[in-house]
This record gives C-alpha cells, structure tokens and sequence, in this order.
C-alpha cells in the first residue's frame, strides 16, 4: 500500500495512531510502527520536556522504525512551555510531529530547519487550507465521530474526507470513525491517502489502559458516546459513562452551567486515574463513535494486518459493482 503519506513517513501501511492523552506512551507506539504503521507519543502526557526526552528514548530501544510526537497547542492563562517541548522533539531526533489544537506556524520553521514532516490535524476545511499555506506537510482531517475534539462545525466524515482532499493540494489523512478495513478502504476512495485512528488503538493490548476500560468499550455500541462542553464551545466526545451523564445534564439544567461548575468532574488528572484503575465511572474517557465497531482486544500486529487484508478485500469486492 504506497500513497504519499507512507512515502512521506517511511512507513509500510497509511496508518497512523492518534496523539491521546495519557495512552501515547512508548509501549503503544512502538508497537503500531513495529507492526507497519506510525507510532505516536503524546509530548503533553510528559509533565516536563525532560521527561519527553526520556520517553522518546525509552520508545527508540523498542522500535527502530519510524513514529512521532504529537504536540497539541491550547489556549491556556499558565500555557506549558511549547518551545522546550518542540526542543525536545528536535533534540531527540523525531522526524515527523502531529499538531493539533490552534495553528503550529510559530515552530514551522524550526521544525522544517531540522528536517522534521509536520501532519496537522484540524477539524474543518478552512483551517486546513491555512494550515497548508503556513507550510504543514499533510493534514489529518477529524470528522464529528471522532473522540475528543471534534470542533463546532458538526460535519461528518463522509462530507469532510473528500471536501479536503479536493480543497488541498497536500495529502490528506482521514480521522474519526475509523476502526476497521472497510473504513480504511472508504477513506480512501473518499481521497484520503491513510487514516488515522485513536479510539480503536485504545482496545488493543499493548494501550497502556486498564482492561475494565478497554471491555467496557467493546461492549459499547455507536450509540454509547455522548458530547459534551457543547454549551461551552468547546465540544469533547467521550464514552457515556456516569461522569458524562452528570456533565449533560448540567449543561442542560435552566442556565446552563460556567466550566467551573464541572470542573471537578473532568479534571485531567480524574481521567486519568480512571484509565489507570480500570474505574469507568469514575472519570472522562475520550471515545469515537466507532466503538460500534470494534468486538476484540487484539495487538497492534494483528489490528493492522487485518485492516490491511480486509481493506484490499472491500477495494476488490466492489469490483463486482461495475461489471
């Protein structure tokens, strides 16, 4: 399977693990670019660019394959300190970043100086196109299933894959929904040239997850996701737990809610120890709709030959439609 992104990432399959919090650890990512695809750790998951530091060396002496570092930049009143952590990244030799969150253009150029491919993810054409301008490599583009983030827009992948690729003259990666080989095989004939997938590496055996989290996702259904921050402006995806519940229905009390009100429910640190104890109810748990879709815990080997193969298998098969 050879498309501009695996040229441009030096890898074997268009597939690329998400940049998630607290699961981007070098155990997950050396795992997926071993297995063919691209490797992600997340550099805000380390609390300081030493500790990156660290952890891109802990995941060169499992892979000698190719993965990166995802690096999303938020608004924040006490920002953490983005430029020590692009230090990191250069300083540790990554040759290809994710950024996600607001635009990546103050480190462009140190990046690309030190020969680094930037994938952007963004959740709308418009912010793809400036992405672009301002000099990004490829941009992954996240469609309303996704987890986490998926902007205000509210547009799906069906309608937003092949608005980029045709907006874009860089290589487009599809994001959001994706679990399998039929929605591999869908993105690309929607003119994407790999994709993404966070949600579905969560429930695979090398996620550094406890396994209550990663059952309670099997089980789920594409129904089991909830949104939230939606009165807020600030939209998350995440498993409908009993954390998730309370969330909407404050938002949806008479006057709605400021997010100091919720705060102590989806605190960072709360998630966190949730994914940790194996406590699904006990914290926000970011998840993709595409948890309707996903019925195994396999490793990371497995998930990507068999996305492969069933993917080859859906391409060929729809063949038949046109003879």
């Amino acid at each position: 399977m050879r498309t501009r992104v695996t040229r441009l990432l030096g890898i074997d399959y268009p597939i690329i693990q998400g940049g998630m919090q607290w699961v981007g650890l070098a155990e997950l990512a050396s795992a997926v670019s071993n297995a063919g695809g691209l490797g992600i750790l997340t550099a805000l998951t380390q609390p300081t660019p030493d500790a990156l530091r660290n952890e891109i060396a802990r995941t060169r002496e499992m892979t000698d394959r190719p993965f990166g570092v995802n690096l999303t930049i938020l608004p924040s009143i006490n920002p953490p300190p983005y430029a020590e952590y692009v230090d990191a990244i250069i300083d540790g030799g990554v040759r290809i970043v994710e950024t996600a969150g607001n635009s990546p253009k103050d480190f462009i150029a140190r990046f690309k100086a030190a020969g680094v491919t930037i994938v952007h993810k963004c959740t709308t054409v418009r912010h793809a196109l400036s992405a672009e301008r301002n000099g990004v490599d490829i941009v992954s583009i996240d469609g309303l299933e996704c987890a986490g983030h998926p902007g205000e827009d509210d547009v799906g992948g069906l309608v937003l894959i092949p608005a980029a690729a045709r907006a874009l003259e860089i290589p487009v990666i599809a994001s959001g929904g994706i679990a399998d080989g039929r929605g591999m095989a869908a993105a690309l004939a929607l003119g994407a040239e790999g994709v993404n997938m966070g949600t579905r590496f969560c429930v695979t055996k090398e996620a550094p997850i406890h396994d209550n989290i990663k059952q309670a996702l099997v089980n789920g259904s594409e129904r089991d996701t909830a949104l939230i921050f939606r009165t807020l402006k600030n939209t998350a995806r995440v498993f409908r737990n009993a954390i998730a519940e309370e969330v909407v229905s404050m938002e949806r009390r008479p006057g709605g809610c400021v997010f100091d009100d919720i705060r102590p429910l989806v605190t960072g640190t709360r998630g966190r120890a949730a994914l940790q104890s194996g406590e699904v109810d006990n914290g926000v748990v970011s998840a993709g709709q595409c948890i309707g879709l996903i019925d195994d815990i396999p490793t990371c080997a497995e998930l990507i030959s068999r996305m492969v193969s069933d993917c080859q298998n859906r391409i060929e098969a729809t063949r038949k439609y046109f003879i």
